[in-house]
C-alpha cells in the first residue's frame, strides 16, 4: 500500500513518519499547558490517548491529530487563578460532554442545525474575545512579568530582547519558511527564545537536575464546581464551529469528504470524548491541529496509520520526567513573544470567520450581536446568576451571542455556511 492510501494501516515503518507529524504539533501541544499551568507531561499523554480515541470512534478514516485547543487558553487561566486546577478540570470535562450533545444533534438534525445555532455572526465574535481578553497578558509576560503584571520576573531590558527575538522569529519563519519549517514557526520561536535567555543568564537548569529520567505524569483528577462549568462551556461555542471547518480542510487535502464518511457527527464525538478523557487527567481540551493537516498535505502521507504512530510517540514521550522539566525552564518572556502573535492570531481568525461569511455588519442585527458579543466578551461583563456565582467575560459572552442569534428576526438565515460556500482550496 502507498503512503498515497486514504486506507488506515498501522505498520511499523510508518513509525518516523508519525514522529515527524508529533514533531510539527510539539511547539503548539506543549504551549498551552506552559501558558495555563497545566502539565505538558499530561498533555503529551492526553493528546496521544485523545487522538487513538478519536480514530476509534471515526474508524480509523480520518488523518489528524488531536492536542491542545487555544480557544480555552483564557479561561483555563481565568479558572485556575479563580477556582484551582481540578475545578477548572470539570468545566473542561463538560465541555466535552457539550461536543458529544452537539454530535447527537448533528445526527438527528443534521449539521443545518449547527449552523442554526452557531452561524459565523456568531462564532466570528466569540473568537475575537478569546484573543483580545487576553492582550494584556500577553503583553506584562513579553515585559518580564507575571500574566497579572503585578511581578517584575526579568529586568524588562532583558525581557524585550527575549521577547522580541522569539516574536520575530515565529513571523519571519511562517513568512519565509519552506517545507518542514514552514509548519512549526512556534517551535522556532521557542528555540531562538531559549537561545536568547542562555546568552542573558535567565534560565536555571536545577529543575531538570533535580527530576527523574522517567516518571508517571502528574495525572490530576477534576472536582466538580458549577461555577467552572457554567463560565468555560460557552466557550466550546467557537471551537465546536471551527470543527466542521477542521473536517472539510482535512478532506480537501485528501481528497475524501469526511463530512458523510464517518460523517461530522462522528468526528464531533471524537473530539468531545477526547476532550472530556483529557480534562478527566488533567489534560488542556483537544482539537484537531491544522499544523499536521499541513503536514499530510506537504508530504502526501494520507495514512490514517500513521497518526496512530504520532499518538503513541507522544504518550511515550509523556513519561519522560525530563522532558516536563526542560519546558518548565522556558523564561516567561518567551512565552510572551509567543503569546503577542497567538493571541492576535487568534482575533483575527474571528474576523475572517466574519469577513468569508460575506455578511453586512452595518444591518441592525447583525450589528447588534456582533456588538454586544465583543463588548460584553472584552468589557468584563458579569451577571448574577443565583448566590455568589457570576457569568461574565466569554462565557456570557457566548451565551448571549447564541441567545441574540435566535430570538432577533432575521430576513435570511438560510445562507450555507462559509467553508461550503469556498469549496475545497488547496496551495
Amino acid at each position: 500500500m502507498s503512503v498515497h492510501s486514504t486506507q488506515y494501516s498501522f505498520r511499523p515503518k510508518d513509525a518516523f513518519l508519525g514522529a515527524q507529524m508529533l514533531f510539527v504539533a510539539f511547539g503548539a501541544l506543549v504551549l498551552v499547558p506552559l501558558l495555563t499551568g497545566l502539565n505538558p507531561n499530561v498533555a503529551l499523554f492526553t493528546a496521544g490517548a485523545g487522538t487513538l480515541l478519536f480514530q476509534i470512534v471515526t474508524r480509523g478514516r480520518v488523518p489528524v491529530f488531536l492536542a491542545s485547543s487555544f480557544a480555552f487558553i483564557a479561561p483555563i487561566i481565568y479558572g485556575v487563578e479563580t477556582w484551582g486546577i481540578p475545578a477548572t478540570l470539570s468545566g473542561l470535562a463538560a465541555a466535552g460532554v457539550f461536543y458529544i450533545i452537539l454530535s447527537f444533534l448533528i445526527r438527528f438534525f443534521g449539521v443545518e442545525a449547527l449552523r442554526r445555532v452557531l452561524p459565523p455572526v456568531v462564532t466570528g465574535p466569540v473568537i475575537m474575545v478569546i484573543g483580545l481578553v487576553l492582550a494584556p497578558v500577553a503583553v506584562f509576560m513579553a515585559l518580564g512579568k507575571t500574566g497579572d503584571g503585578s511581578a517584575v520576573l526579568i529586568v524588562e531590558w532583558k525581557a524585550l530582547i527575549i521577547s522580541l527575538s522569539a516574536l520575530c522569529t515565529t513571523i519571519l519563519v511562517s513568512l519565509l519558511g519552506r517545507g518542514w519549517l514552514k509548519l512549526i514557526p512556534i517551535l522556532c520561536g521557542i528555540t531562538v527564545g531559549y537561545v536568547a535567555s542562555l546568552i542573558l543568564g535567565v534560565v536555571s537548569f536545577d529543575a531538570i537536575i533535580a527530576a527523574p529520567w522517567l516518571a508517571v505524569p502528574d495525572f490530576v483528577m477534576p472536582e466538580f464546581s458549577w461555577k467552572a462549568i457554567m463560565f468555560i462551556v460557552p466557550v466550546a461555542i467557537a471551537p465546536a464551529i471551527e470543527h466542521f471547518g477542521d473536517v472539510l480542510a482535512i478532506g480537501c487535502v485528501t481528497g475524501k469528504d469526511y463530512v458523510k464518511d464517518p460523517g461530522v457527527d462522528k468526528t464531533m464525538l471524537g473530539d468531545g470524548l477526547a476532550t472530556a478523557l483529557a480534562s478527566a487527567l488533567g489534560g488542556p481540551p483537544n482539537t484537531t491541529y491544522s499544523e499536521v493537516s499541513g503536514a499530510v498535505a506537504l508530504t502526501k502521507v494520507f495514512n490514517p496509520g500513521v497518526m496512530t504512530w504520532a499518538a503513541i510517540a507522544a504518550m511515550l514521550l509523556a513519561f519522560v520526567s525530563k522532558l516536563g522539566a526542560f519546558l518548565s525552564t522556558i523564561p516567561v518572556p518567551v512565552m510572551g513573544g509567543i503569546m503577542v502573535l497567538l493571541f492576535g492570531a487568534i482575533m483575527v481568525v474571528g474576523m475572517n470567520t466574519l469577513v468569508k461569511a460575506g455578511h453586512d455588519l452595518m444591518e441592525p442585527r447583525n450589528l447588534a450581536i456582533v456588538a454586544v458579543i465583543v463588548i460584553f466578551g472584552v468589557g468584563g461583563m458579569s451577571l448574577p446568576f443565583g448566590g455568589e456565582f457570576r457569568l461574565g467575560g466569554i462565557g456570557l459572552a457566548g451565551v448571549v451571542g447564541v441567545v441574540l442569534n435566535l430570538v432577533l428576526p432575521c430576513k435570511d438565515c438560510s445562507e450555507p455556511l462559509p467553508q461550503e460556500k469556498e469549496g475545497c482550496k488547496t496551495d
